[in-house]
């Protein structure tokens, strides 16, 4: 075992960075290590981010080398952890995902729906193009993957790296969603343990149990829900957006009372209601541009200009995008068997869907890489509605592999937002049209 580690963020121009390396100098003494790079492909966007973390290093962790770079190789050379969060054709291009898919009457979502089907063509090529420099300088790195949309950059990162299980699709969302129903229950955050199945952004929490005392909260949490929520966002660190996400549920829960939905289900069960109160001239994509990402970017440049961080070293109000990341490195780096949940080949884990299918259900993980679970088999309504999602997700996964336009139609038409061949056909020529460059040719 090793005392300390490299890793390289990887989208080190992200508007996430920032509190990322926050993250790992808040954890040096659980997770030492001697190296930090960043790599990203847009020189500006990174040096803003860089400058912020060599002084953020400078003054809370100088024993580590920090860097940031657009060379592969020094990025990548002898790495034991790459965390990627890549956004091909960044916030731009998701306005245009987002917006076009509204112009035809479909959900404007950045994984959802045609949004997601799009920025999946994207990310494909630019995750798979970027492990393969990985692995050309670093063999046996592990690649914690949270660039999205992750559903089908899992089942990409799958077919074009076999049998590589130094490779872990990962997504915060739904320990994110378990925080809220700590809030929910008032319990000190990391009291609950849930399980899970399903498709990344498409499952259900089934039981949600105190890691003490073994009791399942998800009931309660249902009686809850059903009543109704009304946070002020602001007290749990949420914006106004992510709360509607955490309302909506209530309407899913009182329509199907058995498990707890992940938020995003609201896009693909109540797609005409959704789509409704969307504004197709002002999306989630502009509301980012214009609130998270200039925040992050201004504080950026008031810490060049005055010197003062707006970090005091330690680990208190830190994000769950950076400690879930990082709590994974670490439970495969000192072999913990810590449980999280991951997207992991479908292999008798659920033996009524197909085999090989990506899900998401609850796994240890340590130095030999994810164990998951065995869940059983599903009831008939979610087997349905899964398979359909991953017949979705395997057809778009062609589409791009293969460069074929006939898959990609096909993926659409059973996109639960879409369902419409003449529809498909408008957004897909739209899209082949705004993604030029970013695409593989579709014949």
């Amino acid at each position: 075992m090793k005392d300390k580690f490299s890793v390289c963020i990887v989208g080190g121009g992200s508007r996430y960075t920032p509190d990322l390396l926050k993250e790992l100098v808040a954890v040096k003494k659980e997770f030492p290590l001697y190296r930090v790079s960043l790599y990203d492909n847009d020189e500006e966007r990174q040096a803003k981010v860089g400058e912020y973390g060599k002084l953020l290093f400078e003054q809370f962790y100088p024993e580590c080398e920090f860097l940031y770079t657009l060379s592969p190789e020094e990025a990548f050379k002898d790495i034991d952890f790459a965390f990627m969060q890549i956004r091909a054709g960044g916030l731009k291009m998701r306005e245009k995902d987002e917006k076009i898919a509204l112009k035809h009457g479909c959900i404007g979502q950045e994984t959802c729906g045609p949004g997601g089907f799009a920025y999946g063509l994207r990310s494909i090529p630019a995750v798979c193009d970027i492990i393969k420099d990985i692995r050309k300088y670093s063999k046996e790195a592990w690649v914690l993957n949270y660039s999205n949309p992750a559903a089908i950059v899992a089942e990409a990162t799958k077919r074009v790296f076999p049998g590589d299980y130094r490779i872990i699709n990962i997504c915060d969302q739904p320990i994110g969603q378990v925080m809220f129903y700590e809030i929910l229950l008032g319990l000190p955050a990391g009291s609950i343990e849930a399980t899970y199945f399903g498709l990344n952004h498409f499952g259900w929490f089934t039981h949600l149990y105190d890691k003490k005392t073994g009791k399942d909260y998800l009931p309660e949490v249902r009686e809850i829900l059903k009543k109704g929520i009304d946070f002020d966002p602001e007290s749990i660190g949420l914006d106004q957006s992510h709360m509607n996400d955490l309302i909506f549920m209530s309407n899913i829960v009182r329509d199907y009372d058995e498990y707890l939905p992940n938020t995003y289900l609201q896009y693909y069960l109540y797609p005409n209601r959704i789509v409704k109160g969307m504004n197709p001239d002002y999306t989630r994509a502009n509301e980012v541009m214009d609130g998270n990402e200039k925040e992050v970017f201004a504080m950026l440049e008031e810490v060049k200009k005055t010197g003062k961080l707006d970090f005091d070293g330690s680990k208190e109000l830190l994000d769950v995008h950076g400690s879930y990341i990082t709590d994974l490195a670490k439970a495969i780096a000192y072999n913990t068997h810590e449980t999280f949940i991951f997207m992991t080949e479908n292999h008798g884990i659920i033996p009524n869907l197909t085999e090989g299918m990506m899900v998401e259900v609850l796994s240890r993980v340590g130095s030999s890489g994810i164990e998951p679970f065995n869940y059983g088999e599903i009831p008939t309504f979610y087997k349905g509605i899964l398979e359909n999602q991953f017949a979705y997700e395997k057809l778009a996964v062609d589409a791009c592999l293969e460069g074929s336009y006939q898959k990609a139609l096909m993926a659409l038409v059973l996109n639960r937002c879409v369902n419409d061949t003449d529809k498909a056909k408008e957004l897909l020529d739209d899209y082949m049209e705004a993604n030029k460059g970013y695409w593989p040719e579709l014949r």
